[in-house]
């Protein structure tokens, strides 16, 4: 009989054991993952993306059911119309009671990988119970 793995690349005998000297060990602390960029630090903002839009009513009415008292529903280019659809999605289904304190609009310049400014619009909605 073979004392041999099959079906990978090459034929690795299985009695072969893994050196143990660099993995790391309970006792060592793990490296910290760096940081949340500035502007995401808000907990109560929910950031609009190509997500199903129910995804981000669920997040808003969570936001709301763990006490914050205002939810901020920020969004940019396309996307201004999807969170237009979920602060009123929670608030003709989920929330009636809930009020629109502020709308904001912008234009913010990015820069693309080749080095060109592109200027896209961008929307606030801050909202609260």
């Amino acid at each position: 009989m073979d004392d041999r793995i099959e079906g990978t690349t090459e034929d690795i005998p299985a009695t072969e054991e893994m050196p143990t000297e660099d993995l790391e060990t309970e006792s060592e602390e793990m490296p910290q993952t760096p940081a949340l960029p500035a502007r995401r630090t808000d907990g109560n903002t929910v950031y609009i993306g190509k997500k199903p839009t129910m995804g981000y009513v669920l997040a808003v009415v969570t936001q709301f059911n763990n006490g914050a008292p205002e939810v901020l529903v920020k969004a940019r280019g396309k996307l201004i119309s999807r969170a237009v659809d979920v602060v009123e999605i929670v608030h003709h289904r989920f929330m009636p009671n809930m009020k629109v304190q502020n709308i904001a609009i912008s234009t913010e310049e990015l820069t693309s990988e080749d080095g060109s400014k592109n200027k896209v619009s961008a929307i606030e909605i801050k909202i609260q119970k």
